[in-house]
């Protein structure tokens, strides 16, 4: 009987423990650490979105009718100013011109026949006048055929890299038909949207053209060359309410192309940004959230727009005010309504140490 007692008490005693480290260990779980956001002074890279143009892209096509004779070049290729590029079959304009000199010759025989009899007022000066008129007339049919000659001639209107050749040896070509593109890429320029409010504050930061950005490529690496801001357009656009920006990049290496991709990288300065640690968010379908802790200790959780980021933190531009408690470690813990405890650290100290560990 007293073994029975005593085996009593004793699970007595062990569920008594139990059940007190298990309330210790849902205490210790429950209690978690909050801050608040700071208004501060900063600077953040934003990213447009950008696309790429050589500085000089032109289409290449055929000033006259015919055979495509000869291609001189690859596509790919650079090529210089002057360079010979393709020949369209020249036969018939050869013979053009040599009709045209040929009629010349015979104006300039008629013109000296004329002025001779004039001089001995065996003619009037009215025919020596209209053999003059009929030199001029086939000097110039002349110079017209030696330019329809010269056409069949395509040549490169300046420094650059050919691209896709369409046309093989042998096409028929028409006038005007496109045998290839010529791309200037020394510089590159990359066009960019900027939003109204965007805009304001960059003039108001005293920015205009020739204000340094650099350039993410589409493999998520910079360019290593920093390129400056040469223009802004003159009017916002109706529909989306921004405004182009054009930067000029260097490319002395050949890397960009035209009709690339890009991200333009242009350092944003806010005055007075609300500032929050970026672990303190969680995101549903694109949308960034965070848990706020009212006056009973409850956390409710709210959609927040971030305007900008930095190392480890968010600038906020609207669902938050500076006074705000928020939760900053267990996000993934709680859940809407729950009455938690917390110990709160100032922002200062948390952006801080965020700093030094980044660091």
């Amino acid at each position: 009987m007293k073994r029975i007692v005593f085996s009593t008490s004793l699970l007595a005693l062990l569920f008594a423990a139990s059940c007190k480290s298990t309330k210790e260990e849902k205490e210790e779980v429950s209690k978690y650490i909050a801050t608040s956001p700071v208004k501060m002074d900063t600077s953040f890279i934003k990213e447009y979105v950008s696309q790429i143009r050589s500085v000089r892209n032109i289409e290449i096509r055929a000033q006259e009718k015919g055979f495509l004779q000869n291609i001189y070049v690859d596509e790919g290729q650079f090529v210089k100013a002057g360079q010979l590029l393709f020949r369209i079959m020249p036969k018939f304009y050869e013979a053009e011109v040599l009709k045209a000199q040929a009629e010349t010759k015979s104006a300039e025989i008629e013109l000296a026949n004329s002025t001779s009899l004039a001089d001995k007022n065996i003619v009037s000066k009215n025919e020596q006048a209209l053999a003059q008129a009929k030199l001029d007339q086939a000097k110039a049919e002349m110079a017209l055929a030696k330019l329809h000659l010269q056409f069949t001639e395509i040549r490169a209107p300046f420094d650059g890299t050919i691209d896709r050749l369409p046309k093989k040896l042998g096409s028929l070509i028409d006038e005007g038909e496109l045998l290839t593109s010529l791309s200037d890429n020394s510089d590159m320029f990359a066009y960019f949207n900027v939003s109204e409010p965007e805009y304001l504050e960059y003039k108001a930061n005293g920015k205009g053209t020739g204000y340094k950005v650099g350039l993410l490529l589409a493999n998520n690496k910079p360019l290593k060359y920093s390129g400056v801001v040469e223009t802004i357009e003159s009017e916002f656009d109706n529909e989306t309410g921004n405004i182009a920006f054009r930067a000029k990049f260097p490319n002395p290496d050949r890397l960009l192309k035209h009709g690339e991709t890009g991200k333009v990288l242009m350092t944003i300065p806010v005055h007075q940004a609300l500032i929050i640690p970026q672990k303190a968010t969680y995101e549903i379908q694109d949308k960034k959230f965070v848990f706020v802790i009212d006056k009973n200790n409850v956390v409710k959780s709210k959609n927040i727009a971030i305007t900008g980021e930095l190392v480890d933190l968010y600038v906020v531009a609207s669902g938050l005010e500076e006074g705000d408690k928020i939760l900053l470690e267990g996000v993934q813990k709680v859940k809407d309504d729950d009455k938690i405890t917390f110990d709160f650290e100032k922002p200062e100290e948390v952006i801080h140490n965020l700093r030094l560990k980044a660091e």
